[in-house]
């Protein structure tokens, strides 16, 4: 299985030494650099900073796809990952708790 993450250079360094992918995208450039690593990977890492860099509609239809899976992942600077899309609905249209 091809894994790879994309984030801050800082978690990348961990996810090297544990044997996966990494890409490191200039501010602006996460889009192309989630892309990249759809196109080459069966595992998509995506740090929790960088996730947020992308528009709602493309984040979502990357979580969304069946393959590659992508996954937002909390980063090393702690950073949560954001509720799941389900959870997100429900609150926001008040029935959420």
């Amino acid at each position: 299985m091809r894994v790879t993450f994309v984030g801050d250079e800082l978690s990348a360094a961990g996810y090297r030494l544990a044997g996966a992918a990494t890409r490191v995208p200039a501010r602006g450039a996460v889009g192309e650099a989630l892309a990249a690593a759809c196109a080459e990977a069966d595992l998509v890492l995506l740090a929790t900073a960088q996730a947020r860099e992308l528009p709602g509609v493309v984040l979502d239809a990357a979580r969304e796809r069946a393959a590659p899976l992508v996954l937002v992942v909390a980063d090393v600077a702690g950073n949560a990952c954001p509720p799941p899309l389900a959870e997100r609905l429900w609150r926001l249209l008040g029935a959420g708790e």
